[in-house]
């Protein structure tokens, strides 16, 4: 399969990060918030095939020794494909030398374990719907 993974937020159809992340049960909001988000982040990197978006993800860093790994996804049809894999490798090769830290969706997890993540004791989070967070299983 001949994928194209760019870096950059040029050309991006927002719609399409707002609709995927939707369909696979992950935080979404509306297309210019997504915009925002990706613009800024440290790292933005999006994968094409034959010109369609179908995986994206992204990071927030220093650029120093601390990095986050936010709204990594992949469209339906393509999962399992290992686009998920080529979007993560592209992500930690911009954070070298960083600490990286991720909230997986609950079931994810050992796709980030190949990579070298493990579960943090002391992880906590503040969420702006926490009861949503809750029924969702990301929080106790």
């Amino acid at each position: 399969m001949d994928i194209d993974i760019r870096y950059g937020c040029s050309d991006v159809d927002w719609q399409r990060v707002s609709q995927t992340l939707e369909r696979v049960g992950m935080a979404h909001h509306a297309p210019e918030a997504h915009r925002e988000a990706f613009e800024a982040s440290h790292t933005a990197v999006f994968a094409y095939r034959d010109g369609q978006l179908i995986g994206f993800g992204r990071a927030i860093s220093d650029g120093v020794y601390q990095g986050a790994v936010y709204d990594v996804a992949v469209v339906p049809e393509f999962q399992g494909k290992g686009i998920g894999t080529l979007l993560l490798k592209a992500i930690l090769g911009r954070l070298e030398g960083c600490n990286v830290i991720l909230y997986a969706s609950p079931g994810k997890e050992g796709f980030y374990r190949q990579f070298g993540f493990d579960k943090m004791k002391t992880g906590m989070a503040r969420f702006t719907n926490p009861e949503r967070m809750k029924a969702r299983g990301f929080t106790e």
